[in-house]
């Protein structure tokens, strides 16, 4: 388990952080950024902002380990998965399925 101190960031992710750096140390300019990333400027203007003040976490996606909106209840869930097995009892779908 990921201690809250580490953060995991994917490869696209990186790579952001990678370029939204080099903006920071004024290597590379925010419209060649977005070239770079294929964002726009606006969206290069943003992640410097919210990278200078949040750190590298600024790059991660705010909804990031947290369950979906649209994810169903259990007790629908699971009512679902019965009437599945009910209707579909035929061989092929016995320890399978589900």
């Amino acid at each position: 388990m990921a201690r809250k101190d580490i953060i995991m960031l994917s490869q696209r992710e990186l790579k952001k952080l990678h370029v939204i750096r080099k903006v920071l140390e004024g290597v590379v300019k925010q419209i060649e950024a977005a070239e770079m990333l294929l964002l726009s400027d606006r969206q290069i203007r943003r992640l410097v902002k919210r990278v200078r003040i949040e750190g590298t976490t600024g790059i991660t996606h705010k909804s990031r380990g947290k369950p979906s909106g649209r994810k169903l209840p259990m007790d629908i869930r699971e009512k679902v998965i019965k009437l599945y097995r009910e209707k579909y009892t035929g061989e092929t779908c016995q320890e399978s399925c589900v």
